[in-house]
């Protein structure tokens, strides 16, 4: 009885029971606690050395981090999982654990990147992004698919090759006259060009299987109306894909690309998407420039619910 009480005075301060709920669901190191918690080193320190002592926790070295995870009974389990759900803070705590891993899956492809062979790195006849880009749209099964900020086309005229249908919106007349007369062109007979703006899409409620941001979200004056427009679109199971960039600081791109925002985080999307209604959000860094200023990609996957 004498621990089961330890145990629920310990839980009864918030910040270890947020500490206690994340650590049930993965093992963590302290510097992850503290980009999820938004909490100082020491505090988080002081709260694992207290719940260690208390057998709710425990540590094991890996490599030079060491890892903390929950080792509490069924019973804490429990109390940890319908207390931890009424702290105001458990949705963006899940949201920054999903966003902590995906950074772990990061820097083990980055660190097996670096182990390949350097032949051909540069360079690898018949290899390109856009060959490369052809196939993978090749195995996409026909589907209605909405291109928004399309600019020129060159997205769009992909992704025709195998839709059912594509419409790729654009707030500029030259862009549209541009992506038409390319599309004439090439003889593509599924591919609509439609004057409108990301916060406005001219299309009819649930109407399209697929919206796609590539390298347009940064160009909304409000990106969450724009994700907001998407999910009406779309049709119920509908998916959404952006490719945007990683929260930078290079201001002159303001001035440059027209950017009206410098990228934005993962955090930042993942709470957009989550205001919009999206599920199944899947966020990861998926390019990173080697040249200054080194803008880094983020490809977002996302599911209108059914």
């Amino acid at each position: 009885m004498a621990d089961l009480l330890k145990s629920l005075k310990l839980l009864g301060d918030e910040s270890r029971l947020r500490l206690l709920r994340l650590l049930a669901q993965e093992e963590l190191s302290v510097a992850e606690l503290q980009e999820v918690l938004g909490m100082g080193q020491s505090r988080i320190s002081m709260s694992l050395s207290q719940l260690k002592q208390a057998e709710l926790v425990d540590l094991r070295k890996s490599g030079q981090k060491h890892l903390y995870r929950f080792t509490g009974d069924r019973t804490i389990t429990n109390l940890v999982e319908q207390a931890g759900a009424q702290v105001p803070e458990a949705s963006s705590d899940d949201i920054g654990l999903k966003l902590v891993l995906k950074k772990r899956k990061d820097r083990m492809r980055a660190y097996f990147d670096g182990l390949a062979g350097r032949f051909g790195r540069d360079y690898v006849p018949g290899r390109s992004w856009q060959a490369l880009a052809e196939m993978t749209f090749k195995l996409l099964p026909p589907m209605r698919i909405v291109d928004v900020g399309a600019g020129e086309g060159t997205i769009s005229l992909l992704l025709a090759q195998r839709a059912e249908r594509v419409v790729a919106i654009d707030n500029s007349e030259q862009m549209i006259a541009y992506g038409q007369e390319a599309a004439a062109k090439a003889g593509v007979k599924n591919l609509e060009y439609r004057l409108g703006d990301l916060e406005e899409i001219p299309l009819e409620d649930g109407s399209m299987d697929l919206a796609v941001f590539s390298q347009s979200l940064h160009h909304a004056i409000h990106p969450h109306a724009a994700l907001k427009e998407a999910y009406r679109v779309l049709r119920p199971g509908g998916k959404l894909m952006i490719l945007d960039l990683n929260r930078h600081g290079y201001e002159e791109a303001r001035e440059l690309y027209a950017d009206v925002w410098l990228g934005f985080s993962q955090v930042e999307l993942a709470e957009m998407l989550k205001k919009a209604r999206f599920k199944n959000l899947d966020l990861a860094v998926v390019h990173r420039e080697a040249e200054a200023p080194f803008f880094e990609t983020i490809l977002v996957t996302a599911d209108k619910p059914n």
